[in-house]
């Protein structure tokens, strides 16, 4: 049954260009998750955009000599231009500093304090010693007092799972320049974490479905919630909107705040720019509609706890009771879907250390199909993997060029060749339709897996299609039946259409080559819809600014589709590119730079 989806991505940061491990986790996955949903008939909604605000920015600015919308616009434009090179299917990829934004946080804001769940406390604040400015949480380490963990944050023990704040941290150090910070005491805003606890408790307890690393750490967290800065002494954020305090520069809503509310944000200016100001609704008031929220596993605490707290105090169902704000009683999230790490050549992504490859660098070099070949086929869905050139090059050759477009590639030319068309087919034997039996079977199991967030599985699925229909070309061998061209023909048009079913089932995962594809065959118009960017204004007044967007309407259905017999045929281009031996040594000397 067609349902609305809303697939949540992770907002990526503003302070520099996005390497291959960022897009692993929160990219890919969840662009194949939405290609697959609208191609089975569900009403997608794909939405995130660059996360703009925080200290990192400021400090970062300041030390370039410019302000810090000015390092968020070169970073936005050049993390847009990224996702949409890697075809990352968006219905909106917008940013944090719009009006639209600003307006949408300090709403929820609002209704969260009228309900008693954002309150004004004394605390200890984090200050840098050489600048006087404030350090984010997650920029400050130390010794976790729990676990003993040595690199846990002032926020969060990676080590351990438990929430922290700076002040719990032992021998705490900037991790900006390494002093140790001044604490100093200051007032601020605090989400009342507690006084939804049992809310949380309820409702996890209904998310039987999630990865189990996930709902386990959740669940973990709930017994210790303690109420948790939203505000700090910063000049770039979003002012608070409360009397006494909104024309103050040095107090803003803090970043992680800001950020979550992001989804809904975005798909509020998603449906103001559609021309039905309402259409949001559609995804975030409606018992019938899925949220999906894609991300790495640093993010998960934010996720699965922190959002759904706001929306529980915004919907008025944490202990202090309340009524839902203006937007009306919101809904939760249906899963978080959770990728864990992925590390080069044995290490941890640094770029600091050189050990990196940032997108664009990729696709200045490579396929983007072949990145996102290896991130679904050997990624981090459900435990930490390693990126490694010798690996990628194996994938690629052997599993790309030499399994699925040499399929494509000798198929369609021997076609050309002897037809010019798709050939007319005779009767088919059994063999023929037991490969096209095969090719139908799998797309229940390509389609289940998808949905149930196991690309790997999936993937591994489709390509074991497409070996099939590999050997069924070569036991078949018409290139051997020149005295027998019915028969011949017949192979070719048997392989044709398992190779038209198979572009279906790896559509989500190649939307690229999928296009080539369908055109190899014959096909006219758009087969896999790619996104594009559009420069907009601002809804509310603001600067201009990039978007990523696209028409997704016209997109194949998730099901085996008849070719037509005598559909004119060309001799094909390679699908995808060999690489070289030389690739994996050179890519190899470029980690080599001294730390």
């Amino acid at each position: 049954m067609s349902r609305p989806v809303l697939t949540a991505v992770a907002w990526p940061y503003a302070n520099g260009p996005r390497h291959i491990g960022h897009v692993s986790g929160f990219g890919v996955p969840s662009d194949v998750f939405s290609r697959y949903m609208r191609m089975a008939g569900h009403d997608v909604l794909m939405v995130s955009g660059t996360d703009e605000h925080g200290t990192p920015i400021q400090v970062q600015a300041d030390n370039e000599g410019v302000t810090a919308r000015e390092l968020a616009d070169r970073y936005n434009a050049v993390i847009v231009e990224d996702l949409r090179g890697l075809g990352l299917s968006y219905d909106l990829f917008t940013r944090t500093t719009t009006g639209n934004h600003y307006a949408v946080v300090q709403g929820l804001f609002e209704t969260l304090h009228r309900n008693g769940y954002i309150v004004a406390q004394t605390t200890m604040g984090a200050i840098s010693p050489s600048t006087g400015r404030t350090l984010p949480d997650r920029y400050i380490e130390g010794t976790c007092p729990i676990c003993g963990y040595d690199g846990a944050r002032g926020d969060q023990c990676d080590n351990c799972g438990n929430q922290l704040d700076p002040t719990d941290l032992i021998d705490p150090r900037s991790r900006i320049n390494g002093e140790t910070p001044n604490f100093v005491e200051t007032e601020h805003f605090f989400l009342d974490l507690p006084a939804v606890a049992d809310a949380l408790t309820e409702w996890l307890k209904t998310r039987e479905d999630w990865r189990p690393n996930v709902l386990k750490f959740s669940q973990n967290l709930i017994d210790d919630l303690h109420p948790r800065a939203i505000t700090r002494d910063l000049e770039w954020g979003v002012p608070i909107p409360l009397e006494g305090w909104a024309d103050r520069n040095d107090k803003r809503i803090y970043v992680w705040f800001d950020a979550v509310i992001g989804y809904l944000s975005a798909s509020i200016e998603w449906a103001r720019r559609s021309g039905d100001p309402d259409a949001w609704q559609k995804w975030w008031r409606n018992r019938e509609a899925d949220a999906y929220y894609f991300m790495g596993k640093d993010n998960i605490v934010f996720h699965s706890v922190i959002w759904p707290a706001i929306l529980l105090g915004y919907d008025g169902k944490g202990s202090k009771g309340g009524e839902p704000g203006p937007l009306g009683e919101l809904d939760l999230p249906t899963e978080i879907v959770s990728s864990e790490f992925l590390t080069m050549e044995g290490k941890k992504f640094s770029s600091s250390r050189s050990v990196v490859i940032y997108v664009r660098d990729f696709l200045e070099r490579y396929d983007a199909d072949a990145l996102r070949y290896f991130i679904c086929v050997a990624g981090p869905e459900n435990q930490d993997t390693d990126f490694t050139w010798a690996e990628f090059r194996r994938r690629n050759n052997d599993e790309l060029v030499a399994g699925w477009g040499n399929l494509v590639n000798r198929s369609i030319s021997m076609a050309a060749k002897y037809n010019g068309a798709v050939p007319t087919p005779g009767e088919l034997t059994e063999a023929d339709q037991a490969l096209l039996r095969t090719v139908e079977a799998g797309f229940a199991t390509v389609g289940e897996l998808i949905e149930k967030h196991r690309q790997k599985n999936a993937i591994t699925e489709a390509m074991r299609v497409v070996g099939e229909a590999n050997k069924y070309l070569s036991d078949q061998a018409p290139w051997k039946l020149k005295d027998d061209p019915a028969r011949r023909d017949t192979v070719l048009f048997t392989a044709l259409q398992a190779i038209s079913d198979c572009n279906t089932l790896l559509a989500p995962f190649l939307p690229h080559s999928a296009q080539q594809v369908h055109e190899a065959l014959g096909g006219t118009g758009t087969f896999s819809p790619l996104p594009r960017i559009e420069q907009v204004d601002d809804l509310d007044g603001g600067p201009a600014y990039p978007v990523l967007t696209g028409d997704y309407s016209q997109v194949p259905t998730w099901e085996p589709r008849p070719i037509a017999a005598g559909t004119p045929l060309q001799p094909p281009t390679p699908i995808f590119t060999k690489l070289d031996e030389s690739v994996v040594a050179e890519e190899l000397a470029r980690l080599e730079k001294p730390e």
